[in-house]
This record gives structure tokens, C-alpha cells and sequence, in this order.
């Protein structure tokens, strides 16, 4: 039976081999690279990085770090889990999977949805801007860490330095991004051409002679990890917002036919690309309901045998304005559900195992639990994210993305601070796209609060020359 993880798959961007163990006896090369990850700054600046909803609104909401941690560890129970089912097959690495969970999220700019479009649009004919391809150059490029290859050189060209399949474990789209596209036309997922070297040596690696679609065992636990706790975790916070409950979730499903058609078109999408039969509109409404039935939501309260029909109605929605109300107003009541949750869509991730190529086994959700998981999802982001309120805090962080990436690319890199400065110089020998692309990795790396501070400084809105950009 070919092994799960090689020789090719521990051999780090520099060359070096990530299996010395003379240096670090007990620690292995993935484990290695988790610790790398955790003490990036890159890492630690995700505490400042929006996940639904502002952090100044209140302490209790996740933001892009606490929202990463929670990927990580469920991205580690499904490992464990599955390989805990055959203890005789190869056993998932639980420190490669939750590093990807951990770094997924890298490559998000502050302000959200509308700051990744802002540095799209001002990135357009360069290669545009993408979350996901951003996180790859943050991992191969953008991070400094000080490498002495085997030729005694130092070295800062190889971001963290990772094992090849480390990186693979994040390449979740694998088609490189055009460097110029029409007015109108979206990003399509994928990598950046600074980045097709890169990913190429990655695939050398890691593909073991396969050659069907390029996505890591790994990365494709990851990507579950992160739809089960974005469909659970951001519905949680939606409920102690008061932007969602129960009843307003099945309210918009079968009254507001708008929202009931994108969610059943994206929702089929997805069970088509899984392989599932897609469903109508009367299954999802049923789909919906039993989201919350293991909460009580559709239950009837007791009742003598003999109560009218009428009643029993009554009764079965007395009930659901319980459940309402808990989950709106109730912590306990939200962590317990969303605890139960996530451990039961756990224990319906599926393995089929590659024999040939097992790096490139798969993982999915069973049809039902797939199907929850998508209603929540997308009707989250019709109920929420598109809400009036966030639309306005995310249309704010769009100008202000868009004032001081026009205002460092106008300087010539002059109001970089100094680090930045040197690469914008050396940048400048390349191309005018290097220049923007510099400046484009300096902005995405920004908090919500520095934008807005650097922004306050550049507009001349009560700034000191004695405080620092």
C-alpha cells in the first residue's frame, strides 16, 4: 500500500529536508510548520480582521483568528475521527490538517468581502485580488524568515519555509488567476502568476504521478472544517445579534421567494459537485425545520390525548417560539446547540480512500448533513451579510481600502513604512505590476483598525508626525 505522506512531501520550499530530526528530535516537519504559522505575524493580525461582525460592536463575536482556531480543531476531529475508523490504513498527520485550518484565512483583507473587492478592482490588470491566492503568497513570499540553505547563504525569499505539503494543504483552487481580465468580469479562484513556480514545484512534489484534480486529502478536510463551522459558528453570533433566529431563517425560506431561489440554486451546485441528487424548494423548507428539530423547533408540547387538531397546532407552535426565543436570548441554550451540531456533522464526514494515490482520497459530507450545511450558509449571507447594516460598515471599509492603496502607489512607496519601502525598491526593477502587487500585500495585510488609523493619518484627520504609519 503506497504511504500517505513521502520523502517529496517533507522537502521544504529552500530545498532543505523538513525530516532532519538531528536539530529537533520529537518534533515532526508539519509540526515544525504549525509552530512557524503560530508565531507569524501575519497569524496574530487575524485577531483584528472582521469574520461577520465588527469587533468593536462587542467582545463576544468571532473574528478571523478566533474563527481560524475554531477550523483548526474541528479540521483535527475529523483526522481524528476518521482515522480512528481503520487503524490499519495510513494515518491522517492531525497537525498538517489543523495547520490548514489555522492558515485558511490568511489572505483576507480588512473589511471583509468589500476590501477584497476594492484591491481587486485596483489590481484588475495586474492579476487581481483573491483570499485564497493571497494566502498562498503569504506562506511562499510575503512572510520574512531568516533561511541559511545548504550552501551556508542566508536567505528571505521562502516566507515561512514550508514542507510542500504543508503549502498543498491551503492550494484550494488549482488554476492560476489571468493577469488581465475585461471591465465586469470577476476573479476566478485560484493562485497568482507570481505564484505558478511556486505551485508547480508543489505538485512535483506532492502528486505522486496523479493527475486528476489537485486538492490534498488535507485541504479538502479543511475546507469541510471550515463550511461546518461558518454554517454553525457565524449562526451562533447571528442569533446573539439578534440578525437571525429560527423563525426568521424558515420565514425567509418560505415567504421571500427571492431569497428561497438562491439558496436552493447554490445549495443543488453544491450537492451536484458532491455527486447528490439536488432537491425542491418543499425538501429544503424540510431540510431547514430539522436544523433546529434536535433543539425542540417543531415539537409539540404535551397535550391531552384527546385535544382538538387546533390545539395541537397551537401547541406545536408555542414551541417553536420557545426554541425561538432560547436561541436568540440564551446562552447556554446557543452553546449547546452549536456544540451538538458541529459533533454531528463530524461523525457524518465520509472517506473514500485512494488505494493508488491516497494523498488524493476524498472527503465529504453525507447528502443530508451537505444539504443543512448549505441552507445555513447561504442563507446567512442573504439575511446578513447582505443586511443593510453590514452592507454599510463593508461599503466604508471599501473607500477607505481604496484611498490608501491610491495614496501609496501615488508616493511611489515614499508613506510604506521603512521594511515595506525596501521591497517596494526592489520591486521597482521588475515591473510596475511588482510595485502594485508590494503595495497590494501591504494593504491586505492590514487590521481593520491600522486602516482606518493609517487612512485617519493619510486624510490629515488629527494626525501627529510622531506617531508612526
Amino acid at each position: 500500500m503506497p504511504e500517505l505522506y513521502t520523502a517529496g512531501d517533507i522537502t521544504r520550499i529552500s530545498g532543505a529536508d523538513g525530516a532532519d530530526a538531528t536539530r529537533e528530535p520529537g518534533r515532526s516537519p508539519f509540526r515544525k510548520d504549525y509552530s512557524r504559522l503560530l508565531h507569524a505575524p501575519s497569524f496574530r493580525r487575524l485577531q483584528g480582521k472582521t469574520q461577520l461582525f465588527p469587533g468593536t460592536e462587542s467582545d463576544f463575536f468571532r473574528n478571523r483568528l478566533t474563527h481560524s482556531l475554531e477550523v483548526a480543531q474541528i479540521a483535527g476531529g475529523i483526522a481524528r475521527r476518521l482515522n480512528s475508523l481503520d487503524a490499519q490504513r495510513p494515518q491522517i498527520d492531525p497537525d498538517l490538517v489543523e495547520f490548514a485550518g489555522l492558515a485558511h484565512d490568511l489572505g483576507h483583507p480588512p473589511f471583509g468581502h468589500n476590501g477584497e473587492r476594492a484591491l481587486d478592482e485596483l489590481m484588475r490588470q495586474f492579476g487581481g485580488f483573491e483570499g485564497n491566492a493571497q494566502t498562498l503568497r503569504i506562506l511562499g513570499q510575503v512572510e520574512r524568515k531568516e533561511i541559511i540553505d545548504r550552501a551556508g547563504i542566508r536567505r528571505y525569499d521562502c516566507g515561512l519555509d514550508l514542507c510542500h505539503r504543508t503549502l498543498a494543504s491551503i492550494l484550494k483552487y488549482d488554476k492560476v488567476i489571468a493577469l488581465e481580465r475585461p471591465t465586469g468580469a470577476l476573479i476566478e479562484k485560484g493562485y497568482y502568476e507570481t505564484e505558478a513556480a511556486l505551485v508547480e514545484r508543489i505538485k512535483a512534489a506532492v502528486s505522486q504521478g496523479y493527475s486528476g484534480r489537485f486538492k490534498t486529502l488535507e485541504c479538502q478536510i479543511m475546507d469541510l472544517a471550515d463550511d461546518i463551522a461558518y454554517s454553525t459558528y457565524d449562526l451562533e453570533d447571528s442569533m446573539h445579534a439578534g440578525f437571525a433566529t429560527p423563525l426568521t431563517l424558515m420565514d425567509s425560506l418560505i415567504n421571500d421567494e427571492q431569497i428561497c431561489v438562491a439558496v436552493l440554486r447554490r445549495t443543488n451546485k453544491s450537492l451536484a459537485e458532491n455527486g447528490y441528487e439536488g432537491i425542491a424548494a418543499g425538501e429544503l423548507w424540510e431540510f431547514a425545520a430539522e436544523i433546529f428539530g434536535d433543539a425542540g423547533f417543531g415539537s409539540s408540547c404535551p397535550a391531552e390525548p384527546n385535544a382538538s387538531e387546533l390545539l395541537k397546532t397551537a401547541l406545536a407552535g408555542v414551541q417553536c417560539f420557545t426554541v425561538d426565543r432560547n436561541l436568540s436570548s440564551n446562552g447556554t441554550s446557543r452553546t449547546f446547540f452549536t456544540a451538538d451540531r458541529v459533533g454531528r456533522l463530524i461523525s457524518n464526514v465520509e472517506l473514500a480512500w485512494n488505494e493508488s494515490y491516497p494523498a488524493f482520497s476524498t472527503v465529504r459530507l453525507t447528502r443530508d448533513a451537505l444539504i443543512q450545511v448549505e441552507i445555513v450558509k447561504h442563507l446567512n449571507f442573504e439575511l446578513v451579510i447582505r443586511s443593510p447594516r453590514l452592507a454599510v460598515v463593508e461599503y466604508r471599509g471599501k473607500d477607505i481600502v481604496r484611498d490608501i492603496f491610491t495614496a501609496l502607489r501615488e508616493s511611489k512607496g515614499g508613506l510604506l513604512p521603512q521594511d515595506w519601502k525596501s521591497r517596494y525598491h526592489s520591486a521597482q526593477h521588475e515591473s510596475e505590476a511588482a510595485t502594485c502587487r508590494v503595495i497590494c500585500d501591504f494593504v491586505a495585510g492590514m487590521t481593520d483598525r491600522y486602516a482606518v488609523e493609517f487612512h485617519s493619518a493619510i486624510a490629515g484627520e488629527g494626525a501627529s508626525i510622531f506617531r508612526p504609519l
